[in-house]
């Protein structure tokens, strides 16, 4: 079985735990609806600069529990199971393919409940998509890794908040500023700076996840 193929078979096998575990999945759409429903209670229909905040705070409250799942459910005898058939680098790369395409998947939601519930005051739709898909990439890539570092720690989930908080502020911070070009019709300075930053900044993570990973699985 070629690498492609073991990555593939692996995505493929969190996909079938994920639809056999609906309730996790429901769950997570449940915290999405219920917290942009009390914004709305709340404050009704924010200024764009409030309304873009918020939305990140949601974003990044839904990754971490779409994400923190990811290792803290694999048991150490499935761990040792696919340690023992797969080469550690395919594992975790299959593992943040999965995450990407689930908190986009998420990222959609939550970008539709926002729109419904806090209105709509994006003057670049488009750009603004393109920018909540990018974001929840670079969220997805970040807590994947944290939630493999948490995994070896004897399945500490509070390590992954703790050793998440510094690291997620700047990723934050670029993605809101990013997206605030979304709600003003002149061009931003510097906005393509950020972009190659914020691409950077996920080649970065990756790498770290194929190069430390595999020194984790051993122990």
């Amino acid at each position: 079985m070629t690498a492609i193929q073991q990555i593939w078979f692996l995505v493929k096998k969190d996909m079938v735990l994920e639809w056999r575990q609906k309730h996790a999945f429901f769950g997570i759409l449940l915290y999405v609806f219920s917290t942009v429903f009390v914004i709305n209670l709340m404050i009704h229909q924010p200024d764009e600069k409030i309304w873009n905040a918020l939305f990140w705070v949601v974003q990044l409250f839904v990754c971490v529990n779409a994400i923190a799942k990811s290792f803290l459910q694999e048991s150490k005898g499935r761990l040792l199971y696919f340690y023992a058939i797969v080469h550690p680098r395919q594992f975790i790369l299959a593992k943040l393919i999965y995450n990407v395409l689930l908190m986009i998947i998420m990222s959609v939601i939550a970008l539709v409940c926002c729109v419904i519930f806090l209105g709509n005051p994006i003057i670049k739709p488009l750009y603004f998509i393109g920018v909540v898909l990018l974001g929840g990439v670079s969220l997805s890539l970040l807590f994947t890794m944290l939630a493999a570092l948490a995994a070896q720690a004897s399945q500490n989930a509070a390590l992954m908040a703790i050793m998440g908080f510094p690291l997620v502020l700047p990723v934050l911070m670029l993605l809101a500023n990013i997206s605030r070009s979304a709600f003003i019709a002149v061009l931003q300075p510097g906005l393509t700076r950020m972009f190659y930053l914020l691409a950077g900044m996920d080649i970065l993570v990756i790498a770290l996840a194929c190069i430390l990973f595999p020194f984790l699985w051993k122990d």
